[in-house]
């Protein structure tokens, strides 16, 4: 009887397959081919991820500031960097699987509105050790739409229309963390810290408002019905998937690279070389342009893991002067071209370890999502506080050098994989 039944069960469950990659091919067909629609979703994708961005550029120019506000140390103060990220971390965790059950639409609405009422609240901590508790909240309720930037693409597309779509929203991205700083800078002088969550607070209800044009990309009949024990499954898998993997492990020791930069930057360029609230966002604003610009170079390599070969030895460069400049010359300008070249590897970087990692991961995006973002946002965690630990100029600079050396090691692996994306 059981050996009767097999063929019957295998055959169903090959159809109820069928049908529902057709169900998701169709909805794919009716998103993708859709002009207006692609002009929107490149520009709310942006603006998704640029909250992302918000959370931790828009205010870090004000972290001199709340140290001397909150009477408290150096590394308590990027402590809530750290939260930030955490909660980021933490919160694509939980959502990634979430939104594989019930839609990307309802964990992008709960997130946004989670991390309104998380930085309305921060606006009246009485202590450092409130906002930063805030900052788990603002953290968790921004990772839905920071990791669905990338999932919903993962959705749609496949190949290098996918690679096209990531690297035009990371690139035109390059204005979040290029206005951030600007704009944080702006508030913090003229309204002080208070204001720079303020305008967060009504800059996530404006994409919150914006949310029903938005159209569910992942089909009723694609989405995980099983028990939470296919969650754990399905991490599994992406866990031993080798290629996947490499791919996560590259991102993860760049963008921690990126974090420490954002955590060290204000003390350095304001506290060291005198730089006001204003003029450092405009000076962090310009670097994040060659982030942007290596985004888009990344496009014009054949084969994307050559541009991250690439972005990794530029990085490399940059980083090994600026880490002889911070013990040696301590001139603001060769800070600045150092930086610029490293930042322009890290978009090259940046572009091709997004793409391939949830190109690999597509069939389960939402999960491949959360363990890619989580990825860079705990290790950025880890080297926030780091950097500002004894002299501020050295620790960033061994911090600086022990991440490109991992990157490297990161960057042999993606070598050595097989060529990628030939559609």
């Amino acid at each position: 009887m059981e050996n009767s039944q097999t063929p019957n069960t295998n055959v169903a469950a090959s159809a109820t397959a069928a049908d529902s990659a057709a169900d998701q091919s169709a909805l794919q067909r009716k998103l993708g081919n859709s002009r207006h629609y692609y002009a929107f979703l490149v520009f709310y994708l942006v603006v998704l991820s640029a909250l992302g961005s918000f959370v931790n550029d828009m205010y870090s120019p004000a972290l001199p500031a709340m140290r001397k506000f909150f009477g408290c140390t150096v590394s308590l103060s990027q402590m809530g960097l750290s939260m930030g990220m955490i909660g980021l971390a933490l919160g694509q965790l939980i959502l990634g699987p979430l939104s594989d059950r019930i839609g990307r639409k309802p964990v992008l609405i709960g997130s946004l509105t989670l991390f309104i009422v998380a930085a309305v609240v921060s606006v009246f901590s009485p202590t450092i050790h409130v906002f930063n508790t805030c900052r788990l909240f603002q953290g968790i309720g921004a990772s839905g739409g920071y990791f669905l930037a990338r999932t919903i693409p993962a959705d749609v597309y496949s190949g290098r229309p996918l690679a096209k779509l990531m690297a035009l929203i990371g690139a035109i991205n390059g204005i979040a963390p290029a206005s951030a700083p600007v704009i944080g800078g702006v508030m913090a002088d003229d309204f002080g810290w208070r204001g720079i969550f303020v305008l967060l607070a009504g800059f996530a209800l404006i994409i919150l408002a914006l949310s029903p044009v938005m159209k569910e990309s992942l089909a009723k009949s694609r989405r995980v019905h099983g028990p939470l024990s296919q969650t754990i499954n399905g991490y599994r898998n992406l866990l031993t998937n080798r290629a996947f993997m490499i791919h996560v492990s590259l991102k993860g020791v760049a963008l921690g690279l990126l974090f420490a930069y954002i955590s060290a930057a204000p003390f350095i360029l304001q506290t060291h070389y005198g730089l006001s609230q204003t003029v450092y966002g405009l000076v962090i604003g310009f670097n994040a342009l060659f982030v942007a610009g290596g985004s888009m170079i990344a496009l014009k390599f054949k084969l994307l893991k050559n541009a991250a070969v690439v972005g990794a030895w530029i990085m490399t460069a940059g980083v090994v002067a600026e880490a002889i400049a911070l013990y040696t010359v301590h001139s603001i300008w060769i800070f600045e071209i150092c930086m610029v070249v490293m930042l322009f590897g890290l978009g090259n970087i940046f572009t091709s370890s997004n793409t391939l990692a949830m190109n690999e991961g597509r069939s389960q995006a939402g999960e491949a999502s959360s363990i890619l973002g989580i990825a860079g946002y705990i290790v950025g965690a880890v080297v926030t506080p780091v950097v500002g630990l004894g002299n501020i100029l050295h620790s960033t600079a061994i911090t600086f050098l022990i991440l490109t050396a991992l990157t490297l090691v990161c960057t042999r692996g993606t070598r050595k994989l097989a060529p990628d994306l030939q559609k």
